[in-house]
């Protein structure tokens, strides 16, 4: 399955869409404290799209958070088990044609509020993913923490 092809477009207009950074502590989870992660927020309608940047600029991983979401796990994709916000969750391979060695991973997470986070990682190296998991695995949602996996469990 490439993601990419039905993923990118949605993100792509999102990231048109954010014209400037607007930060909503409510929007977003809670970063890590010692992450050096900042987030790049942007609503658009009735969903939240976060970006959790480095120090440079780059992206760390991002999440769309809303009532659905057009990432649809195939089970034969399936990779890593993780933890967010203490509940397991399956991290599921994919696939970006304009980056091949790229390492790419996303999960769903559906929120107490009956919202669902899609969230994604990339990463160019081994210990580079390992890096990317442990800063998303260590999201706090707040309000939203009684969080529980959704798709393809």
């Amino acid at each position: 399955m490439n993601i990419s092809a039905r993923s990118l477009p949605f993100l792509l207009l999102l990231g048109v869409a954010a014209q400037a950074q607007a930060q909503d502590p409510n929007a977003c989870p809670q970063l890590p404290v010692d992450s050096g992660l900042a987030w790049q927020h942007q609503n658009a309608g009735d969903s939240e799209f976060c970006r959790a940047l480095r120090a440079d600029g780059s992206e760390a991983f991002g999440m769309v958070i809303g009532r659905d979401s057009p990432f649809d796990p195939d089970r034969s994709n399936r990779e890593e088990t993780g933890r967010i916000d203490g509940r397991e969750v399956q991290w599921y391979r994919a696939e970006i044609a304009l980056k091949p060695g790229v390492q790419a991973r996303e999960t769903l997470v559906r929120l107490a509020d009956g919202r669902v986070a899609h969230i994604w990682l990339q990463a160019r190296s081994d210990d580079a993913l390992v890096e990317a998991f442990g800063q998303a695995e260590a999201l706090r949602f707040g309000a939203r923490r009684d969080t529980q996996v959704v798709a393809g469990q």
